[in-house]
């Protein structure tokens, strides 16, 4: 009869939750992240001791890499062999390792990213500073576990004789947890070290008078001292590391960049080649060829440039925007008591501390108990050598050497392990064991006993013994530092003209959203005629500018735009634009209703903004400044149904001229208007009343004597002289400027302030587009309705006017 099966009724949650649990446990303990007294992953140790117990160390001869790695998998390690070689090459890369633990004959790699070659090929040992780690480990310093298949046995981790975590850093991935401890300077650590046993108590601060920072094993520079005191003071902190690069002049005013170091980790093949694409996809100018000169003598990128090119202002961008530049996070972690801690400085050096006090108490214990148990036996063998002839009688009359042991024993006294090492010595050495090198060796020995004791017994002596040990170890393996730290993080300026070609180039935006930059010579060519454009679209502005310029371009729901003008589409003059809504998102009846050329947001300047509710409102130009291009920004706040119908740029001495649709006209000086900030809804700009909006808001010269021509709807057109109004001040209701008629009264579509060679053109509900030039028309007394330029009956009444964009240079001062 069977037995009846048994379930366990248990929910996913459960099973997952306990199994991944399980898992996380394993690989944050036994294969991610460095123990904090020896700073080794276990595949590490397991190499490092494999290599020990082989006999495979500095003194001898290289062994073929394939057969540690067997020696690893086969006794410790039972995992790929790929990973196991993979964690034995990058312990043998000095551009990795700051201490190079194992010596490998053969290609180990490169900085460049290079494979190493199969293990088959490669030879390896243990380096001389490896054998550090490893030193007394047989002096039972450290307790062993057994292995996978019990066996053998394996250490739990090295007695470590120098801190390894700190000299050689870590970084490593586990579940929920990771680490990035950069290498430091040994001589250093080793020295915080001391100051640590010294003074418990010791500050951050005074540790780094002598542990400065990380020390990379590829040099280069660090910038950031206080993200170094935040990383020892917590275990987290940011700092910035960068290649050593310098500017070398040649002949014919030209200049290169050579770099002979790169920051830590980063692939010099890769770093070449994205440098090489900037100059490729031309996103920085002024590079002509990028080349890898590394050889046996050392790394060297150089780095030639075009003649005259702001050398700097691309070696800025390189920092920038390759990875000769990068940050590095210190993120401490380290398994101490078998749990994964984020460790501080101290704290490291406080794990290290005590796991060599335990050590070099075992170690001491050791010999102690070595140098016992020898004295016992020397001072038997001196007792023998006193009664030698009796002994030799009494051994000869025994029946074999258990019964001499016996005999003895009984006869002399001595020991059981005096009497075995009395029966087992060669005869010999009765004619060399004179008494004088017994007594001498007696002496010697107590000697050692005593001071051992003294070790042991006492905490000082025992931390002299550290003490002594380390500054041996500084003595024969340290070097000199090959990173340097800088203080401050420098903040990386970069102008426009490192990145884009200067060039002179025509922009054009049209009221519809269509933007475009044009050559001067598709220009020329078409003689500035057939403007590819939409029907019932017309030119906001048509402007001649620089690559290195940008254009704001504002919307009617009071947003606003920054397009650099290098990143506007180059399309023939012929051709239309691209539309904005392919460069930032619009809404769906977001138009475009002002563009503004800039060079630079100059201190002094303003801009005005003029909203259909009869709002005006006054910014700093500066505020406007922004890096983001990718997305509108507000301009000014509007109430829900308000809109902005014009915006200005001014020097802070313009006069103000609104007008509303009932033919009301109000001027007055822009120092009217206070200056608000750049979100700021603005102040009320011309009394209406209802039923009245803004139609438009002019700004001009005050030293100027401009023409006013307004449009209306039944196809008039009106031109005034300035003189016929009077100036005032804000928020008035102005003055008239139409006649009110009781039928039909007439309203403005369209008011402008116009020069000599301004062309108006409007629009009819028919469809069709007129063109009139205002300064043609004879002037008007602010009583009168102007001239019928149009029937309304015939033609359609007009909805739209505006004033047509001319060709415009606004910078004249050309470019350098």
């Amino acid at each position: 009869m069977t037995q009846p099966e048994t379930f366990l009724d248990l929910s996913l949650e459960e099973v997952v939750g306990d199994r991944f649990g399980r898992y996380s446990k394993y690989i944050i303990q036994e294969r991610a992240l460095p123990d904090a007294r020896d700073g080794l992953k276990p595949v590490q140790r397991r190499i490092l001791y494999a290599m020990h117990e082989e006999k495979n160390t500095h003194d001898k001869n290289f062994r073929k890499s394939a057969k540690t790695v067997g020696t690893v998998i086969g006794n410790y390690h039972p995992h790929g062999d790929s990973s196991v070689y993979e964690a034995m090459v990058r312990l043998s890369q000095d551009w990795k390792v700051r201490n190079v633990l194992i010596e490998m004959h053969g290609n180990n790699g490169s900085i460049d990213g290079d494979p190493p070659a199969a293990m088959r090929y490669t030879e390896a040992r243990l380096s001389t500073i490896a054998s550090e780690l490893l030193r007394d480990i047989d002096k039972e310093t450290v307790d062993f576990i057994p292995n996978f298949d019990d066996t053998n046995s394996e250490p739990v981790v090295l007695p470590a004789k120098f801190p390894n975590l700190l000299a050689n850093g870590s970084t490593g991935i586990s579940a929920g947890y990771a680490t990035d401890i950069p290498p430091h300077n040994l001589a250093e650590v080793i020295d915080a070290v001391i100051m640590k046993l010294e003074k418990d108590s010791v500050t951050v601060d005074e540790l780094m008078d002598v542990i400065k920072g990380p020390d990379f094993p590829t040099g280069g520079i660090v910038q950031g001292i206080d993200g170094i005191k935040k990383a020892f003071e917590t275990g987290r902190g940011k700092i910035m590391i960068r290649g050593k690069a310098k500017i070398e002049d040649l002949r014919g005013d030209r200049q290169q960049i050579v770099i002979d170091e790169v920051p830590y980790e980063v692939n010099k093949a890769n770093m070449v080649k994205k440098m090489d694409e900037l100059r490729i996809d031309r996103k920085v100018e002024g590079i002509a060829e990028v080349r890898d000169e590394t050889d046996r003598t050392g790394l060297r990128v150089v780095v030639e440039l075009k003649k005259g090119v702001n050398s700097e202002g691309i070696l800025n961008y390189l920092y920038k925007n390759t990875d000769l530049q990068l940050t590095y996070h210190y993120n401490m972690v380290a398994i101490q008591d078998k749990t994964p801690k984020l460790l501080s400085l101290p704290q490291m050096l406080d794990a290290y501390i005590s796991h060599q006090k335990e050590i070099v108490t075992k170690q001491t214990e050791f010999d102690l108990k070595k140098a016992r148990d020898r004295s016992h036996i020397v001072e038997g063998l001196i007792k023998a050598i006193s009664v030698l002839d009796e002994l030799i009688a009494t051994i000869r009359s025994s029946k074999d050497k258990q019964d001499a042991k016996k005999q003895i024993i009984a006869k002399f006294e001595f020991s059981d392990a005096q009497a075995e090492a009395i029966v087992t010595l060669q005869l010999y050495r009765l004619t060399n064991t004179d008494i004088t090198s017994l007594e001498k060796e007696a002496a010697e020995l107590r000697n050692s006993i005593v001071e051992l004791e003294s070790v042991l017994n006492s905490e000082k002596k025992l931390y002299q013994t550290i003490k002594k040990d380390l500054k041996q170890i500084k003595k024969t393996f340290a070097d000199k530092r090959k990173t340097v730290i800088e203080d401050k993080i420098e903040e990386l300026k970069i102008n426009i003209e490192v990145m884009v070609a200067s060039e002179d180039v025509l922009t054009s935006v049209t009221k519809d959203g269509y933007v475009k930059r044009t050559s001067l010579r598709s220009y020329g060519a078409s003689n500035g005629q057939d403007f590819a454009m939409k029907e019932e679209d017309h030119l906001i502005g048509l402007t001649e500018l620089n690559t290195t310029d940008k254009l704001l371009l504002f919307t009617n729901k009071g947003k606003y735009v920054i397009l650099p003008v290098h990143e506007l589409p180059d399309i023939r003059w012929k051709d239309i634009g691209q539309h904005i809504s392919n460069i930032v998102t619009f809404e769906k009846d977001e138009r475009i209703v002002q563009c503004i050329p800039v060079r630079e947001f100059a201190e002094d300047h303003y801009l005005l903004f003029f909203t259909k509710n009869g709002m005006v409102k006054r910014s700093e130009f500066k505020l406007y400044n922004a890096s983001r291009h990718s997305k509108a920004l507000i301009a000014l706040n509007l109430k829900k149904d308000d809109e902005v119908v014009n915006v200005y740029q001014t020097s802070g001495n313009s006069d103000v001229f609104i007008s509303s649709n009932k033919g009301f006209g109000l001027w007055y000086h822009e120092s009217d208007v206070s200056v608000v900030g750049q979100r700021a809804a603005g102040v009320k700009a011309i009394q209406l009343k209802e039923n009245e909006y803004v139609v438009n808001g002019e700004v001009f010269d005050d030293l100027s004597e401009p023409t006013v021509v307004l449009i209306t709807q039944r196809g008039a057109c009106k031109r005034m002289k300035l003189r016929e109004f009077e100036k005032t001040s804000r928020a008035k209701r102005g003055l008239v400027m139409l006649r009110e008629l009781k039928s039909k009264p007439h309203r403005v579509r369209g008011f402008f302030i116009v020069n000599e060679n301004d062309t108006i053109s409007f629009q009819t509900t028919n469809g069709e587009s007129h063109t009139i030039f205002p300064l043609e028309l004879s002037t008007s007394d602010r009583s009168s309705n102007g001239s019928f330029v149009i029937d309304a009956d015939n033609h359609g009444e007009v909805t739209e006017a505006w004033k047509e964009a001319t060709y415009r240079k606004p910078f004249d001062d050309t470019k350098d």
